[in-house]
């Protein structure tokens, strides 16, 4: 059950991730579920005991997971890393001096403790000597509100965190308050003040990205156009090398890389490049969601058993953010671009498979269960092999991740 999780980036002020807020599927408010002591030796969060680690669904960041009272009161948090974990108290617990007292416990075993959702409620006043940071609901108080409470936690030295922040205007308004970090998915889409040019001066990546996007693939043109390129001959045999991809050989030469990726995987790495590279100035997050999209959504079309030359599935995933990549309006943006008919009709909210692959994709990013439960019904697709399929697929957008930004800490990988 415990593997039936989704994640939220929160951000810094540079828009870099500072960690990520773990949602469960099975638990009131998608917090760790309720579950009765007896019941805790069997089915407690620990690394052991999820299908995917908690190191490696949050990127060896820190992770936020909700708790209800009953889990506080019982102690469960403390089966957790306090270097890795923050508590978080969902706003719909009764905050009695019980609840007070767990949290007195929990934070002199070293953890860090935060409040969710704040509104500034006088109840919460009691747990203020305990708490490191507080998450305030940007939707559910008015500016005002938030502008006048706010000296009150910075001078106690507690750090905000700005939720629900959907636009970079919000986030500027948020960041200039004096909020520390930023949950929302402002970061994922364009900046309507900012028009940028696609970057038609590098040929290389264009002409790789035509021959990528073509079912009449040849190894000798791509290789020839790597040749020319010395940057994109070390990125593809860094890819190449890198464990997650490779797990046997040392590949040195660029031929002998070419070959060994194979026509389908060749094309997925020069289509990542391509990607990488208009979105150099952008938060790595933006990337990394877009990588997470396109193995998940190629894992469901394998699933599917279509047998798409290019990979349809992969190639709808990764370029589901190139509007907020290149701060432009995704119909235009796709005219300009040699892609698929059918990937550009599901790019542009076309009816169709491609876009429920991608429909599936968003609905494990933002939690939302009951649509996941809906389009795996049309797609004639069981829940708990999505979760397992979602869960790889973060796991490889990490690999992937790494080997194109050295500053990225190696996920573990198992034999």
């Amino acid at each position: 059950m415990f593997a039936y999780v989704a994640r939220h980036p929160i951000l810094d002020t540079d828009k870099n991730v500072y960690a990520y807020e773990l949602l469960f599927r099975d638990g009131r408010k998608n917090c760790f579920p309720d579950i009765k002591p007896d019941e805790a030796t069997s089915k407690i969060i620990t690394a052991s005991h999820l299908t995917l680690g908690l190191e490696d669904i949050a990127c060896h960041k820190t992770s936020f997971i909700n708790f209800h009272k009953e889990t506080l009161i019982n102690g469960f948090p403390t089966m957790l890393d306090p270097e890795s974990v923050v508590v978080e108290i969902v706003d719909t617990v009764p905050s009695d001096s019980s609840l007070v007292g767990a949290c007195k416990q929990i934070k002199d075993m070293g953890y860090k403790l935060a409040l969710d959702d704040h509104n500034f409620d006088p109840r919460w006043d009691a747990f203020l000597p305990y708490v490191d940071i507080i998450k305030v609901d940007t939707l559910r108080s008015d500016f005002d509100t938030i502008a006048r409470n706010l000296p009150k936690f910075q001078q106690a030295k507690v750090k905000l965190v700005a939720e629900k922040v959907e636009t970079y205007e919000d986030f500027n308004c948020y960041r200039d308050m004096g909020f520390d970090y930023f949950q929302g998915f402002f970061f994922s889409k364009p900046e309507v003040i900012r028009q940028r040019n696609l970057p038609t001066s590098k040929l290389a990546l264009l002409e790789l990205l035509q021959e990528s996007s073509s079912t009449e693939f040849s190894f000798e043109r791509v290789n020839a156009i790597f040749e020319r390129d010395v940057g994109l001959s070390y990125m593809l045999l860094r890819f190449i090398n890198n464990p997650t991809i490779n797990k046997r050989y040392k590949i040195s030469s660029l031929r002998h890389a070419l070959n060994y990726l194979g026509e389908l995987e060749l094309k997925k790495f020069i289509s990542i490049l391509a990607l990488a590279n208009m979105g150099e100035d952008k938060p790595i997050e933006l990337l990394h969601l877009s990588l997470v999209r396109a193995k998940f959504c190629e894992l469901v079309s394998i699933a599917k058993k279509d047998k798409d030359n290019p990979p349809k599935g992969f190639l709808v995933g990764l370029f589901s953010l190139l509007d907020a990549l290149l701060d432009q309006d995704m119909s235009a943006l796709v005219g300009k671009l040699p892609i698929d008919d059918e990937i550009r009709s599901a790019l542009c909210g076309g009816e169709g498979r491609l876009r429920n692959y991608l429909g599936l994709a968003k609905a494990f990013e933002s939690a939302n269960w009951l649509a996941l439960i809906k389009l795996s019904g049309q797609l004639e697709l069981s829940q708990k092999m999505l979760h397992g399929l979602f869960n790889e697929a973060i796991v490889w957008g990490n690999g992937i991740r790494q080997s194109i930004s050295p500053h990225f800490p190696r996920t573990k990988v198992t034999n």
